[in-house]
């Protein structure tokens, strides 16, 4: 080859390169030093573990225990399903719409509620209104699980509205029962029951207030003392549990107070110290062994710490202390204040009553009280309410009705006198007009929107005493009636009811 063409292909192959060089050069981005933005793949991250957990959320806070409550309490907690007898059917006896078994055999409804299992044997404990008034062996519970057994009534106690019913099934999850004088206000609860039969419900809540006295229970000689919640509580929830973050049971969830007949944020719950030893009574004796101090009383407002020269305004008063009770043998005497019971202070009336409820007829208590400016120590053996024997009738005379007492007596042998005083009851007395006839004083009727309904004073109790004082005359009535109302705005009365049990009311207003 001539170095003519030599040269010539050399120089074409370095054109060559210079031309591929190029086109690489504007093919490659970087070649332009244009700002794009830098893009990267990231792999996605998972973890069948939480960043937290349990325990390390329990530590931050109490509400994260919830969870571990509910699966541990919910198994103790049963719905309980009552078939009952409907009274007052109004059944017109002419109508074709109804069957004619309505008209002889009786119309029967089914109310629910929840229970607390407390013993592995099948004890349960429950509200009196949720299995009161069962016909037969008309009450059913099942478990959480579903399995549903019978139940018979081991016994009732109405005075604390609470119950105990026995189901035939062994072992079960019973609740831990927990000490409800260490609850305190704003401490987080759980309510466990089954409202409006939505089975196994858990609410949660705070403790609201204590030792509320709302004045539901319909009994002469109720106790009230209240654990009170938020923890949304409806229909269907009595007799079920509430219960502290250590998962103990703290009370029988029993009322609400509301005005649209659901939750309105106001649910009311028997403290589980009254209710285990109510329920220990009622497995024991198939009823309550209540020790009785054998007083009246009433909380201390400021004007009786004033009328008392107390410096602080705290304790219990003794309106009256009847010869034949505990508290007069053991020195207590009217004008006391009680402060202290076994070293537990009390400030209520209700307190006073729940502190004494625990204990049986014998038991020794220990009164802290205050008289003129001191302060001693009583010691108090409690007694027994003893319900006077029945009197035995003669029958060859015919029972005497109250109201034909009062209506078909010979004005010539009797004075009787009717008077209404304005406070919420007539009274009718009725007077022999010879000088060793007995005085006698009864309930004629009572307005069904008054205090002394409320507090479970009834047509037809006999009043014996007014603030300790015998009552001997209708106008020794009145009179003492309106001094105590106008200087205290409070009375006490002694009564004796159709049953023949002594009976103390202490009326507000």
């Amino acid at each position: 080859m001539k170095k003519r063409d030599i040269a010539l292909t050399g120089i074409l192959l370095v054109l060559v390169g210079i031309l591929i060089g190029l086109v690489i050069s504007m093919v490659k981005p970087d070649s332009w030093g244009n700002d794009f933005a830098e893009v990267r793949v990231t792999e996605i991250q998972r973890s069948s573990q939480p960043l937290f957990n349990r325990e390390d959320l329990e530590m931050i806070d109490t509400r994260f225990l919830f969870q571990t409550i509910a699966t541990e309490v919910t198994p103790s907690v049963v719905y309980i399903e009552t078939t009952v007898q409907v009274q007052g059917r109004g059944i017109d006896e002419d109508s074709s719409e109804n069957g004619i078994w309505d008209r002889f055999l009786p119309r029967r409804a089914r109310t629910v509620g929840s229970g607390v299992i407390i013993s592995e044997d099948g004890y349960i404990l429950t509200n009196n209104h949720v299995i009161e008034d069962a016909v037969g062996e008309g009450i059913q519970v099942t478990l959480s699980d579903k399995r549903s057994y019978p139940a018979r009534i081991v016994g009732t106690d109405p005075s604390t509205d609470l119950a105990v019913i026995k189901i035939n099934a062994n072992p079960l999850s019973a609740a831990v029962i927990g000490n409800s004088d260490y609850v305190d206000v704003g401490e987080w609860v759980l309510a466990i029951g089954n409202p409006f039969r939505l089975r196994s419900t858990v609410t949660a809540g705070i403790v609201s207030a204590l030792s509320r006295d709302v004045q539901i229970i319909n009994d002469a000689m109720r106790i009230e003392s209240f654990i009170q919640t938020d923890a949304a509580i409806n229909r269907g929830n009595s007799g079920g549990a509430l219960v502290n973050t250590s998962g103990e049971l703290i009370g029988i969830n029993t009322a609400i107070a509301t005005q649209s007949g659901n939750y309105q944020g106001y649910g009311f719950a028997v403290p589980s110290n009254l209710a285990l030893k109510v329920a220990g009574d009622l497995i024991e004796f198939g009823e309550v062994k209540r020790g009785m101090l054998g007083v009246s009383i009433e909380s201390v407002s400021h004007p009786i710490a004033r009328d008392l020269n107390m410096d602080r305004i705290e304790g219990v008063l003794i309106l009256t202390v009847p010869r034949d009770g505990a508290a007069f043998d053991a020195g207590i005497r009217q004008n006391d204040v009680i402060l202290e019971v076994n070293g537990a202070r009390v400030n209520e009336a209700n307190q006073l009553q729940e502190k004494v409820a625990m204990y049986r007829p014998g038991d020794q208590v220990i009164l802290t009280i205050w008289r003129d400016g001191e302060m001693l120590t009583k010691e108090v053996s409690l007694r027994e309410m003893v319900l006077p024997e029945p009197e035995i009738l003669d029958f060859d005379i015919d029972p005497v009705d109250p109201d034909e007492l009062f209506e078909e007596q010979n004005p010539e042998d009797y004075g009787i006198e009717e008077q209404s005083f304005g406070v919420g009851f007539t009274v009718r007395a009725l007077t022999g007009i010879h000088e060793d006839d007995e005085f006698r004083m009864m309930i004629r009727s009572v307005d069904r929107e008054s205090e002394a309904w409320n507090r479970g004073l009834r047509a037809d109790y006999q009043i014996l005493e007014i603030n300790g004082e015998q009552v001997t005359s209708l106008r020794q009535f009145e009179q003492v009636l309106y001094e105590s109302v106008q200087s205290s705005g409070s009375v006490s009365l002694k009564t004796l009811t159709p049953n023949s049990v002594t009976a103390y009311f202490v009326l507000n207003w």
